[in-house]
């Protein structure tokens, strides 16, 4: 497996990619992928078996607050899963963070999502106390707007 930055040329798989993370993942257009390589590859590993991407992160270092990284979609194809992967793309960009001064990793997750819940603690995240649990998860109402209820969870570099 080699772990590499997100390029333009893997875009169509990688839309194929994330729709199988469906529901939690939506798929974004074309050119929302094609900015990510342009712009955010550094923080956007992509998985590769084969010449195939297998999984992929794409994350965003904070314009507003520098010292953060916003991870926005996690994917390993379903074949895939439980093989580490996404353990070697979180560390992609977690080295990353650390060689630009950053101080914590953060996303979100709908609450309802406890494979992801199991993950992130798993790699070291913590779910961040908020308004109310659900299902033994931390939830901040109205995180991303309203009626967006989201578990969010920080690791601290």
């Amino acid at each position: 497996m080699i772990i590499a930055p997100l390029r333009v040329e893997l875009i169509p798989q990688i839309e194929q990619l994330m729709a199988t993370g469906e529901p939690y993942i939506t798929v974004r257009s074309s050119s929302d992928y094609w900015m990510y390589a342009q712009l955010f590859s550094s923080t956007c590993p992509v998985a590769l078996i084969d010449n195939t991407p297998t999984g992929a992160i794409v994350a965003f270092r904070s314009q507003d607050n520098p010292d953060d990284i916003y991870v926005q979609d996690v994917v390993v194809h379903p074949h895939h899963r439980g093989k580490g992967i996404t353990r070697q793309l979180l560390e992609r960009v977690r080295i990353y963070g650390l060689e630009h001064g950053c101080r914590r990793i953060y996303l979100t997750s709908e609450p309802e999502n406890a494979t992801a819940h199991q993950t992130w603690l798993t790699l070291g995240f913590t779910n961040i106390p908020g308004d109310t649990t659900h299902g033994g998860v931390a939830v901040i109402a109205n995180f991303k707007g309203p009626g967006k209820d989201r578990a969010v969870y920080e690791l601290k570099l």
